[in-house]
């Protein structure tokens, strides 16, 4: 089974460097957000460019989780392949492995300029430790991201899924303090912000970052939002395999 886990996540890793554009995007658009707002405004203050750097990187691997997660898997079943692999004896597992092990490696991969930058541009300052316990924060944050897109992804057709993808995206990631701190969204934002999943997925990197105290409510958040979409995700792709093949 492990082999053929290795096996999925190799081809489909071959398969994003072939392509891409997504990783690009990814990478993209929080390197912007980098010079356009951390560098010039927060980049010579420790703390706020440590937290900062960590919100933008964030950002990143959320479009990767989300957007590129949902959009693949919407795509794959468009593709005369994606049903032969289906009928296979192995089952759904080693697919579903290798395609969140790629969207993993393709996320850590995509947040890399932002963490150069915030080294090389800003005051940000970091301790191998928590660089580590930070990447591991970003990673287990990321998990309701990706069920959201394994949802998208196994709900929609291709076309729709980009776009409901990109609308789930930038909300969330506005309303959880992302892109500007959350002391400064207004008034009824705040009030919103510690239920969404992106709120509790920042506090936790922020704490594992930069030692800033999270809320429980946020937190508690996270974990109920991991749990639901892992639920969604889990009926989505049995709803989509007993249309397509009983």
């Amino acid at each position: 089974m492990s082999s053929l886990v290795l096996a999925h996540t190799r081809f489909l890793l071959i398969e994003q460097i072939r392509t891409p554009v997504g990783l690009l995007a990814a990478a993209f658009f929080p390197a912007v957000a980098m010079v356009a707002f951390v560098v010039p405004y927060t980049g010579q203050d420790p703390a706020a460019a440590t937290t900062a750097t960590s919100s933008l990187m964030l950002f990143g691997a959320m479009s990767s989780a989300l957007t590129g997660l949902g959009t693949a898997v919407s795509q794959d079943r468009e593709q005369p392949w994606n049903p032969y692999l289906r009928t296979l004896p192995a089952g759904p597992l080693p697919r579903f492995a290798g395609r969140i092990l790629s969207t993993l490696a393709v996320m850590l991969i995509s947040v890399v300029p932002v963490l150069v930058m915030g080294a090389l541009f800003t005051a940000a300052t970091i301790t191998p430790g928590r660089l580590l316990l930070g990447l591991g924060a970003l990673v287990v944050s990321v998990v309701p991201f990706m069920m959201m897109g394994l949802f998208v992804g196994f709900v929609l057709v291709f076309k729709a899924a980009m776009a409901v993808s990109q609308l789930l995206f930038f909300p969330m990631a506005i309303l959880g303090g992302l892109l500007l701190p959350p002391q400064i969204l207004p008034g009824f934002v705040q009030v919103i912000s510690p239920y969404v999943p992106t709120r509790g997925a920042a506090e936790l990197i922020w704490w594992a970052v930069a030692g800033v105290r999270p809320g429980v409510v946020p937190l508690v958040m996270l974990g109920v939002w991991t749990v639901g979409m892992g639920v969604a995700a889990v009926w989505a792709y049995r709803r989509d395999e007993g249309r397509r093949f009983s």
